[in-house]
């Protein structure tokens, strides 16, 4: 699969693996919530505001970002099986330090 590279405002985030519970308890993973936490891995160049100026993106690649649980879409890649997610920056709830 060809690299991929967001448009406008959207961003590509590697969601975070799933942790294990504090008492060890092994849970099948279509039980287990997904983490509303990853990666930032590519952005988009941004949006022009209302005076034609191009208005960049807050986030950058790298960073950690916490996102709500039914934002983006998702995207799977054939060779790593890696999930990906494609956000609106507006989908971003804040970045974590």
């Amino acid at each position: 699969m060809a690299t991929i590279k967001p448009l406008g405002n959207r961003v590509l985030v590697k969601r975070s693996k799933t942790r294990a519970s504090k008492g060890g308890i092994l849970l099948p993973e279509s039980a287990q919530e997904k983490p509303k936490e990853g990666e930032v891995m590519a952005v988009g160049e941004g949006t022009t505001n209302d005076n034609g100026q191009l208005q960049t993106l807050t986030v950058n690649v790298g960073d950690r970002v916490l996102f709500s649980s039914y934002a983006g879409t998702e995207i799977k890649q054939n060779e790593s099986e890696e999930e990906l997610l494609i956000l609106t920056e507006d989908d971003i709830l804040g970045i974590l330090a």
